[in-house]
């Protein structure tokens, strides 16, 4: 059995690799909102169109260029477009006290900081700045000023080694008494944040594979592809075509030549099935599936006196 494996898997090693191969975009000219048109291509083909590199991004354009509608297209892009607090609070009406014209929804304005007598404003979360953690709990907690500048994720992180979190603000008495850590002129990080945008499948939208493309604004979070490399953000219950993609499928016939021990009935239904399987499973990971192919009669493999190999 072992000398079959490792001629199978030679034979096999080309089209196993099917990682490799591109996606294949396709326009689908039916008005949808995002959600339904998501459903669709899960349903018809993989998924709604995802492009990780700019190779794939011109691809994608030459798919749409010349049939999709000045109003845009669905991609597989989205973003939640809410603000949620680190430690999880949901309790109660949403506080927010953001400084005039904040947010304004930049991609990479994903975390929270509060200035002195100013307001919430939403900042790159690499920025660094000094920070507002808490102690006890989220319906009595005790803040405590940090006066190290670090990035909003380092900030989270000592936080909860060292207390219960970032500081979650409910109302404004808690609101004042935040203020009051913050020197004159200074920010903090509060554990206000938005989550990333995000692809279809749920891989991280990196913005430097897009070759310049920027998102000019974002309404319930989700992405149509419109001119060239732009993106643009609209709701999620816009109705517009969409593009999906798909991997393609490769065939390939393997021809094995085997050496039955003793009086083993290659052809017996469960000595197919168990060898099936067992191939199967030395495969699992290239994500490859066997069948074998069968003659008319059922027969799969045929003895003869010049064997030149039998077909899986």
């Amino acid at each position: 059995m072992e000398r079959l494996l490792l001629t199978l898997l030679l034979l096999s090693e080309g089209p196993v690799l099917s990682a490799c191969v591109p996606r294949q975009y396709i326009f689908v000219d039916q008005a949808m909102s995002w959600t339904k048109a998501q459903a669709y291509c899960r349903q018809t083909y993989t998924d709604l169109a995802i492009a990780g590199n700019s190779e794939e991004m011109n691809r994608l354009i030459d798919t749409v260029s010349s049939a999709a509608p000045s109003s845009g297209v669905w991609i597989g892009l989205y973003s939640e477009n809410t603000f949620l607090w680190s430690d999880g609070f949901r309790g109660g009406d949403e506080y927010r006290k953001w400084r005039s014209y904040e947010p304004d929804w930049e991609e990479k304005e994903l975390c929270v900081r509060t200035e002195k007598n100013i307001g919430w404003w939403d900042s790159p979360c690499m920025n660094r700045y000094r920070f507002i953690c808490y102690a006890g709990t989220q319906l009595d907690p005790e803040f405590i000023a940090v006066q190290e500048p670090t990035t909003w994720l380092a900030a989270q992180s000592f936080c909860r080694e060292n207390f219960t979190d970032l500081a979650t603000v409910r109302d404004d008495q808690e609101h004042q008494e935040v203020q009051k850590l913050v020197p004159s002129g200074s920010s903090a990080w509060i554990g206000l944040f938005r989550p990333a945008l995000v692809w279809s499948d749920g891989t991280e939208f990196s913005l430097s594979s897009w070759d310049g493309a920027r998102p000019r604004g974002i309404s319930c979070g989700a992405a149509s592809l419109k001119e060239s490399d732009n993106l643009d953000f609209q709701s999620c219950e816009t109705r517009l075509p969409f593009v999906c993609y798909s991997h393609p499928v490769f065939r390939k016939v393997v021809k094995l030549r085997l050496r039955a021990a003793g009086s083993v009935d290659l052809n017996d239904p469960a000595v197919k099935a168990d060898l099936l399987r067992k191939l199967q499973l030395r495969l699992k990971a290239s994500g490859a599936t066997l069948r074998w192919r069968e003659q008319p009669d059922g027969r799969v493999f045929t003895e003869e006196a010049d064997v030149r190999g039998d077909e899986l």
